[in-house]
């Protein structure tokens, strides 16, 4: 089990999709429980206290596909903001629960229909709360 900061503000919002989303049928049911699994044992802290070189929601990070040596930038955003074809990828993905909280260097894995993905952090492109924007 891994721990990640988060900050007050995105967990409230997190736990709001998650309790709004807890119990229905569905495809991310899955990624709703791992969501709510990191949440409750998430370090929360006030935006300014979250470490720069950490993934939070609305984040833009280069990540390195660590079997094919590709790199792609992604957002971590809320399911209503995902889209794939822009690089917004909903926190409810496999990828997107994998990446929140993780740090520049960290390697993350998740499970896709055609098997195992590894990709590392490389680098933080856009951190809300590092730019002054606590409420995005």
């Amino acid at each position: 089990m891994r721990n990640i900061f988060i900050t007050a503000y995105d967990l409230a919002r997190l736990q709001d999709l998650v309790q709004a989303r807890s119990g229905r049928p569905g495809r991310d049911r899955d990624s709703v429980d791992r969501l709510d699994h990191l949440l409750v044992h998430a370090h929360v802290v006030h935006p300014t206290e979250i470490p720069c070189n950490v993934v939070t929601m609305n984040s833009t990070v280069r990540l390195c596909d660590l079997d094919q040596g590709r790199e792609d930038a992604f957002t971590v955003a809320f399911p209503s903001e995902a889209d794939i074809a822009m690089g917004a990828v909903s926190v409810l993905a496999p990828m997107g629960t994998a990446i929140l909280g993780g740090k520049v260097g960290d390697a993350i894995e998740w499970d896709v229909p055609g098997g195992l993905k590894r990709w590392r952090i490389q680098e933080i492109l856009y951190q809300p709360e590092a730019a002054g924007h606590y409420h995005l």
